[in-house]
């Protein structure tokens, strides 16, 4: 349902200060969902190239891992050795107001936390393909969760920009077209009412004259 608006000067400047505002903000996420459309591409592209690797990379590992098996029965009683992964970091940064998380973890060499007399080489083959695993999950779940936060904003972006361009930016149009039209259909009648009563006067004047004429003859 359209507002009613009264056509007078004030709603005027509000309605072309609304338009102008709407317009700049339509302007700005338009270029922030460009933005985060971009970066979002980014991440899709290595999250892709990472889906591969770490498919290939479980892969290794399970087959060290059966190897290990193999060789020196079920190594369960030495996996106990292993400490909890502990050492990840989870800060976020900022892609145009969308914070996306950032996650930092001890990328140095593993080091070996279990006695050699009851393992071989099989198991740290094993051991050291499952912390690339390691790694290559914290990066895939750094960008995944990304892929999801700035996909959420995308939408949220295109909405509020949808809502300005087809619905509040017509209306801040129609209403500055309305008022313009209004005020200048008031300045033309106002004129016309002017210009009447000059005539008017003008005639008053003029027979008054005559009257003045008259009686002095």
């Amino acid at each position: 349902m359209q507002q009613q608006v009264f056509a007078t000067k004030a709603n005027l400047m509000n309605a072309k200060k609304s338009l102008q505002m709407s317009k700049m903000g339509y302007d700005l996420l338009d270029r922030k969902r460009n933005v985060l459309i971009r970066e979002l591409m980014q991440n899709m592209e290595a999250a892709k190239s990472l889906r591969g690797v770490i498919e290939q990379t479980y892969e290794e590992a399970y087959t060290a891992l059966q190897d290990a098996n193999i060789t020196l029965g079920i190594i369960d009683q030495i996996s106990r050795a292993v400490p909890i992964e502990n050492s990840i970091e989870v800060s976020t940064k900022s892609v145009m107001g969308v914070e996306v998380p950032m996650l930092k973890s001890d990328r140095k060499t593993p080091k070996i936390c279990y006695g050699f007399y009851m393992s071989n080489s099989e198991l740290d083959t094993a051991f050291i393909k499952f912390d690339k695993v390691k790694q290559i999950t914290i990066t895939l779940a750094e960008i995944e969760n990304s892929i999801y936060r700035l996909s959420t904003s995308i939408k949220k972006a295109q909405m509020r920009a949808n809502a300005l361009k087809n619905i509040l930016i017509p209306r801040f149009q129609e209403q500055v077209k309305f008022i313009t039209e209004s005020l200048e259909e008031k300045e033309r009648e106002e004129f016309s009412r002017l210009k009447v009563i000059k005539v008017r006067k003008n005639k008053d004047a003029e027979i008054a004259r005559k009257k003045v004429a008259e009686n002095i003859s």
